[in-house]
């Protein structure tokens, strides 16, 4: 695999190169051709964390993930191992979808135990949902200790879903 590694207020020693490289041929076996196949790779810092972005653009989808810890180490062991749960999650899924392509992308070599289209809701909740601004739904958010709330939003007269960001911040999503 390619990889593109760059380093974002944050220098990139050959160590962590090395290590980032050597973590990152555990995905090398989920690609037939693995020699073509690139990947993005971002280490930054945002105070006593250290950050890590892996990006690897595939012919029909992407897959992305990100993991912060205080040792940079530690976050490429974290964003490799969320990487492989991602491909084995969706491998039933994206093998379905592209089978009549002429690229498949992963060779799968691994059993899975699941049966195809077994996707379940095992859980509903219907809920009463007076009108309310953005403020009073992060206050709700905040108060059942969830990371999103949906709400009916007063201001943008329409259906919103406010979230927490993994910065800290809030997120607004509205559905006209």
């Amino acid at each position: 695999m390619k990889l593109n590694i760059r380093g974002e207020k944050v220098e990139i020693t050959p160590a962590i190169k090395e290590y980032i490289e050597t973590k990152m041929e555990r995905l090398n076996r989920y690609f037939e051709d693995s020699e073509s196949q690139e990947a993005f790779i971002k280490v930054r810092i945002r105070g006593a964390e250290q950050i890590i972005e892996v990006t690897v653009p595939t012919h029909k989808f992407t897959l992305r993930a990100e993991e912060s810890h205080k040792d940079l180490y530690a976050a490429t062991d974290l964003v490799i191992d969320k990487l492989e749960r991602q491909i084995r999650k969706n491998k039933t899924r994206l093998n379905n979808r592209y089978k009549n392509a002429e690229v498949v992308d992963f060779d799968f070599n691994f059993e899975v135990k699941e049966k195809e289209n077994e996707e379940k809701i095992v859980k509903r909740k219907t809920i009463e949902s007076k009108p309310m601004d953005e403020e009073e739904a992060i206050l709700q958010m905040e108060l059942i200790n969830h990371d999103f709330f949906a709400f009916k939003n007063v201001k943008e007269e329409c259906i919103s879903v406010v979230y927490k960001r993994k910065d800290g911040h809030y997120g607004l999503i509205n559905m006209k």
